[in-house]
């Protein structure tokens, strides 16, 4: 099965700050999953380092106050395409971020402080009925992996 996975995950320098944030319980699920890089913010047309962004009111603004939605929704986009692409069924996003954040976001104060909600990309993929992860849930992907190679025959994976 192809999955979406933020690029940075996979320790792909595409960060905000520039750097990636390579998650190391990635490589037990390789062998089951393929993975579609993905950041979103640089599809939108961002560049890398970047200033960091926030999500308040709906709208992407970065720490200078400049709004970066329209960046950050075409980015979301880009991503869809992706996923309808590949036929992706789940994707493993980072944790808190204005794009790909599920389930907490950073409030939009620059402050670290977490609210209630989802980042921009993640919330368009999980309208198209995608599955989301992220670095926080990963043992539940974990658990299907397990399932699907108790499940399927060898030779069909």
């Amino acid at each position: 099965m192809n999955i979406l996975v933020s690029a940075c995950l996979l320790g792909l320098d595409c960060r905000y700050c520039g750097t990636g944030k390579y998650l190391k319980e990635l490589e037990d699920l390789k062998e089951d999953f393929q993975f579609i890089p993905v950041c979103p913010e640089q599809l939108g047309g961002l560049s890398t380092p970047r200033s960091p962004v926030e999500l308040s009111d709906g709208r992407a603004i970065n720490k200078e106050g400049e709004d970066c939605t329209e960046q950050f929704q075409k980015g979301g986009e880009e991503a869809c395409k992706l996923a309808d692409y590949f036929a992706c069924k789940a994707a493993v996003l980072k944790a808190n971020s204005p794009s790909c954040g599920y389930g907490q976001i950073y409030d939009g104060s620059f402050q670290g402080k977490l609210i209630k909600g989802d980042g921009i990309t993640a919330g368009m993929l999980a309208k198209k009925g995608l599955r989301i992860y992220t670095e926080n849930n990963l043992e539940e992907l974990k658990r299907v992996s397990s399932a699907k190679a108790v499940n399927t025959p060898e030779g069909e994976r």
